[in-house]
C-alpha cells in the first residue's frame, strides 16, 4: 500500500484499515467516530489535539506497511 499523507480525511483512512483507529486513539484523538471528523484530515485534526501530524504519520504508516 501507498503511503498515506497528512491530507487524507480520516474518515478515507478508516475504511482503508479501521486498524488505525486504536493509533488514533492512543495518540488522544478520542472523536474519530464524530461525524465532524469524518471530514477532517489527519493534519488538522492533529493540529486541534495537539498532536505532531508527521509523528502520526510515521506510526499509521508503520501499521499499514506491516500489513
Amino acid at each position: 500500500m501507498a503511503k498515506v499523507e497528512k491530507d487524507i480525511l480520516i474518515g478515507d483512512l478508516i475504511q482503508i484499515n479501521a486498524g488505525v483507529i486504536p493509533i488514533l486513539m492512543e495518540a488522544g484523538m478520542h472523536c474519530v467516530g464524530c461525524p465532524a471528523s469524518q471530514g477532517e484530515s489527519i493534519e488538522e485534526a492533529a493540529l486541534v489535539h495537539g498532536i505532531n501530524p508527521d509523528e502520526l504519520l510515521v506510526q499509521i504508516n508503520d501499521f499499514l506497511a506491516d500489513k
